[in-house]
């Protein structure tokens, strides 16, 4: 069970934005249900338009999917580790390097979903099956402190943020 929204002191100030996303208390019904508005957001995306870009630098459809996925294993495994109780800090990562190197504008988008589906459906395995004291243990991701708690609902924010870009800056949904 889910103990709730989590506390301020529960994750680093920059992933304020993400949590303020989540107004529900229960985030594993949210996790599950957003694969679903994912699917319908993007069900529509024609072929050519997958590897669109509204600005020049920015990251085509393709590509933020791709960082999705790679943002939902970090979180992921974030998570999985502080509820084993690790102690050690968790590295940061940097998603410009990251996409740096990633395939991801070659691959299409029905693959990219479906990946991002296998990553969130194992996430929420693991969370689903966590007792109270896993969900609120605290550890150390990129020099500062986190709760599991507060990385479930960062994964959910963080979903949320990119379908509100997707919506707006791709005009996807309208």
């Amino acid at each position: 069970m889910t103990p709730g929204q989590p506390l301020e002191t529960e994750y680093a100030p920059y992933y304020r934005g993400y949590v303020g996303y989540v107004t529900e208390a229960e985030i594993l019904p949210v996790l599950r249900s957003q694969l679903d508005a994912l699917d319908v957001l993007l069900g529509r995306v024609a072929p050519d338009r997958e590897t669109y870009r509204y600005a020049e630098g920015k990251w085509s459809i393709r590509e933020i999917i791709g960082h999705l996925i790679d943002a939902e294993r970090v979180f992921g495994y974030r998570a999985f580790c502080l509820a084993r109780g690790e102690r050690n800090n968790l590295p940061g990562f940097d998603q410009d390097d990251y996409m740096l190197t990633a395939p991801y504008d070659r691959i299409d988008l029905e693959d990219l979903l479906s990946e991002f589906r296998l990553v969130r459906l194992s996430n929420i395995a693991m969370l689903r099956n966590l007792d109270e004291e896993a969900w609120l243990r605290i550890g150390t991701a990129n020099e500062s402190p986190v709760s599991v708690r507060a990385l479930a609902f960062i994964m959910a924010g963080h979903l949320r943020h990119h379908m509100e870009v997707l919506r707006e800056r791709y005009g996807l949904g309208a």
